[in-house]
């Protein structure tokens, strides 16, 4: 299994190259009716990885009887698949990640737990002997860990484990040969799942606490990374961080080496610390907007050229929409709402059927409504820009014109 990112990045674009020959017409067509297909199938993470490692079987079959690949070793072909597997899963990302509300529910019930837990948590809680005790070490484990969901493949996010594992790993290798004695997993455990908890940890607000979606990245790595590669070093690894994850979830004061009144006296007290920082600490009295006179909130708006909210939901609009012509294989792969949103994009006539008639015609309606929205917003904005920047004010002569009466002065 290759572990550099240099590595990952040839084997995959080395992949759309061979997408990109001609030659290789009938496995596109059959990458993007899986894609489509399974884009507008009803979410079931189980059967969703079964497809998945289905699908990744037979078109290793097409590819060792594929031209392109004729003569190929083990090892092309086996990148060829990996490649695959990165473009198809990036594709589906959001479709198949934390795809179900109790996936999501079990992430948030996870991430506020250990946010609770670094508040007080040490080593000799969960029995770390003193010779593995190696912030640094820590430091560059959990630093690995917390990489995990800069990625959309799960062989990618399997590395950034096996990374972190590693460090562990070679932390108490190193601090073992001291000792004369060859670390357990009874050693390897404990650490773990301290890296687990403390990673992030100088974070002070819930939303960057911990590596977010621990129990959906693992569940999303066991559902789509090829099974032949879940095997020895990456599923030992892997078993043990799950493990670690089970441990935090089951976690209560008899878990730990501490008295169990300290304890529910220190959650307690990480309750409140945190609900104090979501809280914040409440604005200065000169800067309490209400306090400010009115006429003087409409002299600085006026001065300080700011954005026009219109103008905002144009952009959030045009933000929204498809971002443009078919790329093909060889297109942005982080792209996924577009692709998602409007499969047949990337589909060609032939590979349509009777039942997309009715996906098409809603996907037809949704457009239509986005450019409507879109074009009453831009007229809307138009009209406006013509409005007087400072309406009429009590005691003034000034007469506020209409945009009409506007518009003949101008032409005047």
């Amino acid at each position: 299994m290759d572990t550099t990112s240099s590595t990952q990045s040839l084997t995959f674009y080395d992949f759309l190259d061979r997408m990109r020959n001609p030659a290789s017409l009938d496995l596109v067509r059959s990458i993007k009716s899986f894609i489509v297909s399974f884009s507008f199938s009803t979410a079931n993470p189980e059967n969703d990885g079964k497809r998945l490692q289905d699908f990744l079987l037979t078109m290793e079959t097409s590819i060792r009887d594929h031209p392109l690949w004729d003569g190929a070793s083990e090892e092309e072909i086996d990148s060829a698949i990996e490649g695959l597997e990165k473009y198809v899963m990036t594709k589906l990302f959001a479709r198949t990640f934390a795809s179900s509300h109790e996936d999501a529910n079990t992430d948030q019930e996870i991430s506020e737990k250990i946010c609770l837990l670094q508040h007080f948590l040490r080593p000799e809680h969960l029995d770390i002997p003193e010779v593995f005790h190696n912030e640094a070490s820590w430091l560059l484990a959990e630093k690995e860990l917390q990489k995990i969901n800069a990625f959309k493949a799960p062989r990618e996010k399997l590395l950034c484990i096996l990374n972190c594992c590693r460090v562990i790993n070679n932390l108490l290798l190193n601090a073992s040969m001291s000792e004369n004695r060859v670390p357990g997993a009874d050693d390897f455990l404990p650490v773990l799942i301290y890296v687990t908890i403390k990673a992030s940890s100088h974070w002070n607000t819930l939303a960057f606490a911990n590596p977010p979606q621990l129990h959906s990245n693992l569940k999303f790595i066991q559902l789509f990374r090829r099974q032949e590669k879940l095997i020895s070093e990456a599923a030992y690894y892997f078993t043990n961080l799950v493990s670690a994850k089970t441990f935090i979830v089951d976690l209560d004061a008899k878990s730990l080496s501490i008295d169990g009144t300290e304890f529910e006296e220190n959650m307690k007290t990480a309750k409140l610390a945190i609900t104090g920082a979501r809280i914040g600490p409440l604005p200065a009295l000169h800067e309490t907007p209400a306090l400010v006179n009115p006429l003087t909130r409409m002299r600085n708006k006026a001065t300080q050229n700011e954005p026009s909210p219109m103008l905002d939901e144009i952009v959030d609009l045009a933000s929204q929409s498809d971002p443009g012509p078919s790329q093909g294989m060889e297109g942005n792969e982080t792209n996924i709402s577009g692709g998602l949103r409007y499969p047949f994009m990337e589909a060609e006539a032939g590979e349509l059927t009777v039942g997309d008639v009715e996906k098409l015609l809603s996907l037809y309606k949704d457009v239509v409504k986005k450019y409507t929205s879109l074009s009453r917003a831009v007229r809307h904005l138009a009209i406006s820009k013509l409005e007087p920047s400072i309406p009429h004010q009590k005691g003034t002569n000034v007469k506020q014109e209409k945009p009409e009466e506007q518009l003949e002065k101008d032409h005047r």
